[in-house]
C-alpha cells in the first residue's frame, strides 16, 4: 500500500475514534448545576452518605458516568431521568465544574 494511503488511513481511523469532544466550560457547568446541588451538594460534596460525592472526580469518568446514565448503560432511575435531557456541551460543562471542585474526601462528625 503506497505512503499516501497508509497515512489517509490512520488520519481516518483516529478522526472516527476520537470523539471530538472539545471540553467543557467549568463556568458554564457551575450555572447548570443547580439541579445536581439537591443531591451531591453545590460543590460536589454530598452532605449525605446515600448521595455521591462527585467533586474533584476525573473529567472523563464524569463524563462516562453521565453518557451512560444518558444511554441506559448505568441503571439509576433517577439519574437516568436528569441524564436524559443533556446535551454533549452539559455533560462536558458539569464535568469540568465538578472536576475543578476540591473532593471533600473526609468529613468529621460532629
Amino acid at each position: 500500500m503506497p505512503l499516501i494511503l497508509r497515512t489517509a488511513a490512520v488520519a481516518a481511523l483516529f478522526m472516527v475514534a476520537s470523539p471530538g469532544w472539545a471540553g467543557g466550560d467549568a463556568a458554564a457547568g457551575q450555572q447548570k448545576s443547580q439541579t445536581c446541588a439537591a443531591c451531591h451538594g453545590p460543590d460536589g460534596n454530598s452532605p449525605n452518605p446515600a448521595y455521591p460525592r462527585i467533586a474533584g472526580q476525573y473529567e472523563s469518568y464524569l463524563v462516562k458516568a453521565l453518557h451512560d446514565y444518558k444511554s441506559g448503560a448505568r441503571q439509576n432511575p433517577i439519574m437516568a431521568g436528569l441524564a436524559a435531557p443533556l446535551k454533549d456541551q452539559d455533560i462536558a460543562d458539569l464535568a469540568a465544574y465538578f472536576s475543578q471542585q476540591n473532593g471533600d474526601l473526609y468529613q468529621v462528625a460532629d
